[in-house]
């Protein structure tokens, strides 16, 4: 196992025992409000300090890590089946339906994904579910050009030409012969795209257009820092640092995947 990759599931494996065991690691209920206590710093009992209506910090960016890796695993999974499922269809089949998969692809890339992002969730009821779906339906394009290039390559090699001659079904051809073939890639992709889904979460619920108070979110927490940054400055870092250090983690992560199954750069 290379450095990346150890390095890399360290860190995702951490981030999934602090999800899973969040009511057991944290020491406060996030919700509960106490003006008494309202911005204190960082201390014994409460490590990253409180917020604006005295609720403790820790917790609240404990139960913010099951936000963010849900929207990461759950939005990637559905941009991961559409875009593996068009990239197949579209490198298979070839001609006008590889034609009209690609422009479609063209048109999705044509418009920034952040700000249709933002579009669509500005038309909706922001919550954590339609920030799942709209990222999940907003990020497939990259990837179905990956995979079609990928079946581009082995779709004419011998043993899937073998396979269309023994009469085998267009199912089997396609997720039993040719997908197994092109999960690498995929999952490389994987890890890059759970890392690009939680900065868009972040950056969606900064701006109040994602995970809504007094759900916590590593972005909303950031929205209240920035008003105190002057006298509550463990608002804005510890936020920043648990969104930088889980992007880096998945990007490790996928990294280390892609130099493992590269055996040029082994």
């Amino acid at each position: 196992m290379n450095k990346q990759l150890f390095f890399g599931s360290l860190i995702v494996i951490l981030l999934c025992f602090v999800a899973i065991f969040a009511p057991v690691i944290s020491f406060h209920n996030p919700y509960e409000q106490n003006l008494i206590l309202r911005l204190k710093p960082p201390s014994l009992e409460h490590p990253f300090g409180t917020d604006e209506l005295g609720r403790d910090v820790f917790s609240r960016m404990i139960y913010a890590t099951r936000v963010s890796l849900s929207v990461g695993f759950i939005s990637v999974s559905i941009a991961t089946l559409i875009g593996t499922i068009l990239g197949l269809i579209s490198g298979y089949f070839g001609k006008w339906i590889d034609s009209l998969i690609m422009r479609l692809v063209d048109i999705m890339l044509c418009f920034p994904t952040f700000f249709l992002i933002i579009l669509v969730i500005a038309l909706v009821k922001p919550s954590i579910y339609n920030i799942m779906i709209v990222i999940g339906l907003t990020s497939w394009p990259g990837l179905t050009r990956y995979v079609r290039a990928e079946v581009l390559k082995i779709k004419n090699q011998e043993f899937v030409l073998s396979a269309e001659l023994a009469g085998l079904s267009l199912m089997r051809i396609l997720f039993v012969h040719i997908l197994p073939n092109v999960v690498v890639p995929i999952l490389v992709t994987f890890g890059f795209g759970i890392s690009s889904a939680i900065l868009t979460e972040s950056a969606l619920s900064f701006l109040g257009l994602g995970v809504q108070p007094p759900n916590p979110s590593w972005g909303n927490i950031l929205t209240s820092g920035k008003d105190y940054i002057h006298i509550a400055w463990w608002l804005s870092l510890f936020p920043g640092l648990a969104i930088f250090i889980t992007v880096v983690g998945f990007n490790i992560l996928a990294e280390g995947l892609r130099i493992h199954f590269s055996p040029k750069e082994k």
